[in-house]
């Protein structure tokens, strides 16, 4: 009876501290900050999460340059497409899984292993002397990969409220916008100089620096949970979708390549991947713990940028998968050259994406943003369908640094509207899940896309060549094949057979940018919706629209605290309060205070 009535005692002081007390001392959450980092802790730990981050997007595209030469002296020109596969099967897997299990046990030790499996895949990688090895290294990255991805943003929205975030995101935005240009840009470098190995070498000390950034300055305190039961992992749900990826990873992969469109095979991925789909839904529904939420899909701002980004992803690398295979074909250029053509859609991007981040932190609007940047990527891609042949290649670039500004207009700034939506102990599952789709929407871009553009291609060229055939029956026909041409062969070959050959690449690829273009102005449609909810200026753990909380009700919820749990009573006070100010200068630890009284974790 005494101890009921000293945790009574504890919940009403702790309700009825001032509402000047620290603001990152409300939450509960996993990550809750010891004590309120300074901006130069955030910094330095940033940086750290801006290396995984980059990390991740750089192996993404390090190797298409590379790629050729690697599956040469492996001798696995027939398992060339598993490379890549292999690593975007894994991370996207894995997405949602680093998400919840990061919400429900604490992010810090979760990043860490994501970090050490991304290292211990590269080794992997850097001594394969067959192809077997290098692919189980890139599973290996995969697996550490989306959770460097995704815990990077979910670290960020647990120690930076909304209102600051939206610098960071942009900033984080502009990782991949370097690393899409500059990974085939390195791959490419390496290869021609000290060899291919060294493009996974070089995830070693940016690995280590990131480990020791989250060693020492991402400080939070042991999990607990008090004496409740310990949370259940959705060990069938994570089965479910993990079929439900491969399935539509390997039907993007292998469906006009490997098997025909409508084989066996290919149908047989899609009706495994509908059925997995459906029991999934109905698995997330019984389950404690999801690991995909269906009540997210019941938050507007979470539903409608996560179908808007699903469409960015399938538009920007449906563009980037294929552009520097077109541009050398077309143009005459190497590799090399090609990935510096791809620059300034890499500086549009990354300057677009970090000076937004910056006006939404200093003005809390941002709905313009993505409506505009999704607009210009339509317009973009518009542009693109229309190049010709004997196009300058400053037409190309200039459709391209078009294509960088809408997505550094709108691709981050979807991100941080979903982690707004929903509470610090929420925002890893929303993140991830967000991510999950729009990743599902690239690996379908690029499925589209290359499937559509492999065929017309090779249907340009057979045409062509019968046509050169029937008007000069008698002339000489140099033996090409459509699938072992390379920019080198191409600049060889006589008119009118370089003609042909250029002229199929640019009419199979670029009309389908076209086919591509609604799909943005649907996006738009979609975030015309979106409502304007206020970025959070706290750290809370309730939704964002708690945001609107006045006076008089804070002060109902502050009256209600003998029926509120410490945690509870403690976030509305204090982290949900609009009259929150910056922290008594008084030399006491209301943060440490807080814990103190903390009956859930006074053991």
């Amino acid at each position: 009876m005494t101890k009921a009535v000293m945790r009574s005692n504890h919940e009403t002081d702790v309700t009825t501290m001032p509402a000047t007390t620290s603001k990152n001392s409300a939450t509960a959450g996993p990550d809750e900050q010891t004590a309120p980092m300074t901006t130069s802790a955030i910094i330095l730990l940033f940086v750290g999460l801006m290396i995984a981050m980059f990390m991740f997007s750089l192996n993404q595209t390090v190797l298409a340059t590379a790629l050729p030469t690697i599956v040469g002296e492996l001798d696995g020109v027939d398992q060339m497409l598993w490379v890549s596969t292999a690593f975007m099967l894994a991370s996207t897997i894995m997405m949602p899984v680093y998400g919840k299990v990061g919400d429900l046990f604490g992010r810090k030790p979760l990043f860490m292993f994501a970090i050490c499996c991304f290292l211990l895949g590269s080794v992997f990688a850097l001594i394969a002397n067959e192809m077997s090895t290098l692919i189980f290294g890139r599973v290996l990255q995969g697996i550490g990969g989306g959770g460097m991805m995704i815990l990077s943003q979910s670290i960020i929205a647990s120690v930076v409220p909304a209102r600051e975030r939206g610098k960071y995101m942009g900033i984080m935005g502009s990782a991949f916008a370097v690393s899409s240009v500059a990974g085939p840009l390195i791959g490419g470098w390496l290869t021609e100089g000290p060899g291919w190995r060294w493009a996974f070498a070089i995830n070693f000390p940016l690995g280590i620096i990131a480990l020791i950034a989250a060693a020492v300055f991402l400080k939070v305190p042991k999990h607990t949970r008090g004496s409740g039961p310990r949370p259940k992992i959705d060990v069938i749900g994570m089965a479910l979708i993990s079929i439900v990826t491969s399935c539509i990873v390997l039907t993007s992969a292998w469906g006009g390549h490997d098997f025909e469109w409508g084989s066996w095979q290919i149908n047989g991925l899609i009706i495994t991947g509908i059925v997995a789909a459906v029991a999934f839904v109905f698995v997330e529904l019984k389950v404690s713990e999801p690991v995909i939420p269906m009540h997210l899909f019941a938050n507007r701002d979470f539903l409608l940028c996560t179908i808007a980004g699903l469409f960015v992803g399938i538009g920007m690398f449906g563009v980037l998968s294929y552009m520097p295979t077109y541009l050398q074909m077309v143009h005459g250029i190497d590799a090399t050259v090609a990935g510096l053509m791809m620059v300034p859609m890499m500086g549009t991007m990354l300057v677009s994406s970090t000076l937004v981040g910056f006006i939404v932190s200093r003005t809390g609007k941002y709905k313009k943003y993505p409506l505009s940047g999704i607009l210009i990527m339509a317009a973009s891609l518009v542009l693109l369908s229309q190049l010709k042949a004997e196009s300058s290649a400053w037409e190309t670039i200039g459709c391209l640094a078009l294509l960088g500004l809408g997505l550094g207009l709108s691709m981050q700034t979807l991100v941080l509207v979903v982690q707004n939506a929903f509470p610090v102990s929420m925002v890893g599952t929303a993140t991830a899940s967000n991510n999950y789709f729009r990743q599902v929407g690239a690996t379908l871009g690029m499925a589209f896309i290359g499937s559509v553009f492999t065929q017309r291609l090779m249907d340009n060229i057979k045409s062509g060549i019968t046509e050169i055939a029937k008007a000069a029956p008698h002339g000489h026909m140099p033996k090409i094949s459509s699938t072992g041409l390379t920019p080198e062969i191409v600049s060889k070959l006589p008119e009118p057979f370089h003609s042909l050959i250029i002229t199929s690449y640019n009419d199979a690829l670029v009309p389908l940018f076209l086919w591509v273009a609604p799909l943005a102005v649907l996006g738009f449609v979609f975030l015309c919706f979106l409502p304007n909810t206020p970025l959070a200026q706290t750290l809370k753990n309730e939704p964002a629209k708690r945001e609107n909380l006045d006076v008089g009700a804070e002060n109902a919820v502050i009256a209600s605290a003998s029926v509120s749990t410490p945690a509870e009573a403690s976030s509305v006070s204090v982290a949900e309060s609009p009259l929150s100010e910056e922290p008594r200068n008084d030399g006491t630890d209301h943060t440490q205070l807080t814990r103190d009284r903390d009956p859930v974790t006074d053991h």
